[in-house]
């Protein structure tokens, strides 16, 4: 059956939003504000990557910032006068996200029986470790450079068309933020789109059977050996293409930008947000990835306010996060975007 014509509107007004977005929010906050726009869709890749095995499978990981560290570092190998290698984009992106998911079930094989509070302290072990492999492989062979990190990165190229250099386009000039936004942009919507067709899939499907009783989904005949690592290679893929491209928007990269405060953002985007619905772990990348930046001018508001600065901005930009967090948890414990049955649940639970 077709889509209806008012949905079909939806979809094309949603379109020239998302198209029309940079330039407006260059023209209205300023061009810092669409790099955040990209660092946004950058950690939407990524929150929908942990959303698959966090909340589809229900497997509590910790350590996921380590696929996005191996999906840049590969891009930097390959693409950085560190090796002397300078592959082409399209060849290096699946590189990295193919050794993450490789990774994926590397820590997947061993963590088979274990969930909980047990799945998560291994799975953090391992993304501190490889965060320390990376931090010290700089002797005696030269590897990741050490703390000192991996510099002159590759932007993506292709072809002839750099996106490091302005283009102009039907009167209209896109800089290399802008043109980052749109390569972006499309990379989510495929993860976005690849994402729905697996919830709605066997597969996704069997995942939300293991998470809601491993038990009595292996009593039906699912294979929860094979789906699990499944899940944990998949949430991989998607954060070591997400890896990738932050290598190419940075231009450097170091252990420092792969800690593990990283992978409890991600996570507190998808419980925020709304775990297992993609359009609330979508809201939670972006609420999160926005909402710490705008508190950076608490400064200001208290300069207005008072006349002075009686707390540290920084200080308080992070109380004020802190508090936000809070709140929302307090009052909205099924996230700020839950799917229909998570609501009914929580709603059942309080009852």
């Amino acid at each position: 059956m077709c889509p209806t014509p008012p949905r079909w509107l939806a979809f094309s007004l949603l379109a020239a939003g998302l198209a029309a977005l940079p330039f407006l929010v260059d023209a209205g906050l300023g061009r810092s504000w669409v790099r955040l726009l990209d660092l946004a869709l950058l950690y939407a890749i990524l929150a929908l990557g942990l959303n698959i095995v966090v909340g589809y499978a229900g497997l509590l990981d910790l350590g996921y910032v380590a696929f996005y560290a191996l999906g840049a570092y590969v891009y930097a190998w390959l693409s950085s006068p560190h090796f002397g290698l300078h592959l082409p984009f399209w060849a290096v992106l699946p590189l990295g996200a193919s050794l993450a998911a490789l990774f994926g079930v590397l820590l997947g094989a061993p963590t088979l029986r274990l969930r909980g509070d047990y799945l998560a302290i291994v799975t953090l072990g391992f993304g501190e470790i490889i965060r320390i492999f990376l931090n010290n492989l700089n002797a005696p062979v030269n590897i990741t450079n050490g703390p000192q990190g991996i510099n002159l990165i590759d932007p993506v190229r292709l072809g002839s068309f750099d996106l490091s250099q302005p283009h102009e386009l039907l009167g209209y000039t896109f800089t290399s933020i802008h043109l980052t936004y749109y390569l972006f942009l499309l990379f989510t919507l495929g993860v976005i789109f690849i994402s729905m067709r697996l919830e709605d899939s066997r597969i996704g499907r069997a995942w939300v059977a293991i998470r809601e009783d491993e038990v009595a989904a292996a009593a039906t005949g699912i294979n929860t050996r094979n789906l699990k690592l499944l899940a944990f290679a998949m949430g991989a893929t998607f954060g070591g293409l997400a890896g990738g491209l932050f290598a190419s928007f940075q231009g450097f990269i170091s252990p420092e930008s792969f800690n593990l405060m990283e992978s409890i953002m991600i996570l507190c985007m998808i419980v925020l947000g709304g775990m297992g619905h993609i359009p609330g772990v979508i809201f939670g990348a972006v609420v999160l990835t926005l909402l710490p930046e705008a508190l950076r001018y608490t400064g200001d508001w208290q300069r207005e306010l008072f006349g002075r600065i009686y707390i540290d901005p920084a200080d308080l930009r992070m109380l004020l996060f802190g508090l936000a967090l809070v709140a929302v948890m307090l009052y909205r414990p099924a996230g700020l975007l839950p799917s229909t049955r998570r609501r009914r649940e929580f709603a059942d639970a309080q009852e």
